[in-house]
């Protein structure tokens, strides 16, 4: 069990690494060299769990998407809080969580990480077979969930007579991605005040002034500040994402 544990850590110490690095420095310039020292883990290390840089990517993006999961879990709250909590939730984590970010911007471009799938006419290799997160858009999932949320709202009657639930959807999922692409430039835009304003403009119009008091443009009052969920090692033999645990420690 022990042996276990450490490799979990040492799984997810890389993918921590390869995270911040490919925040950084993007993919291309990202080198396994440098993820690993910046990991405290030797290079035989990282090729024991990750036979490839686009491997590495891979884990990168399915640990993302299990932050994405936790953001959009399901709340005891109206539908359109809930996607307001939601909205904060994601827009906090692409400020403080590396791996969110990098996750998000891997996941948009899966041409620059795929790794080569081999020919009939190739001898077959586990390294060259495509991990279950290959192809995941975390965009795409974020664009779908609201869509469903708003699409919530409206069966329960919380829109406007006269408001179009696929232009409130529209409106959301191009705010966060404006959110996402200029907070590259200037963090200021992952604040909590520049979400707030859109939330405080946009409800007026898509519930009505007399029930804008129902719902807080700021999110959840009460909500922790964003923070990097814990592994979920708690099943004996299965690493963080789920995948057999190494059957020895190899970490340097």
């Amino acid at each position: 069990m022990a042996k276990q544990e450490r490799a979990i850590r040492t799984r997810n110490a890389l993918v921590e690494s390869a995270a911040e690095l490919f925040d950084r420095d993007g993919f291309e310039v990202a080198s396994l060299a440098t993820i690993s020292a910046r990991a405290g883990v030797s290079s035989g290390a990282l090729h024991f769990h990750f036979p490839s840089k686009a491997a590495l990517a891979d884990a990168v993006v399915a640990a993302a998407g299990d932050r994405l999961v936790r953001i959009t879990r399901e709340r005891e709250a109206l539908p359109l809080q809930t996607l307001i909590d939601a909205s904060h939730e994601l827009v906090q984590g692409l400020r403080a969580d590396p791996v969110l970010r990098a996750g998000f911007e891997l996941s948009a471009t899966p041409e620059r990480t795929r790794t080569q799938v081999p020919t009939p006419s190739q001898s077959p290799s586990p390294s060259l077979s495509p991990s279950p997160s290959r192809g995941q858009d975390l965009r795409r999932t974020w664009r779908e969930w609201v869509e469903s949320v708003v699409a919530r709202a409206e069966r329960a009657g919380s829109l406007a007579p006269d408001v179009d639930a696929g232009d409130v959807a529209a409106a959301v999922v191009a705010v966060a991605a404006g959110h996402e692409a200029l907070g590259h430039q200037d963090p200021r835009w992952l604040e909590r005040a520049p979400l707030t304003r859109f939330w405080t403009f946009l409800l007026p119009r898509v519930v009505g002034a007399a029930r804008v008091g129902l719902f807080v443009a700021s999110g959840d009052p009460e909500a922790e500040p964003y923070g990097v969920p814990a592994p979920t090692d708690g099943s004996p033999g299965a690493l963080a994402d789920g995948s057999p645990a190494a059957p020895a420690e190899v970490r340097s």
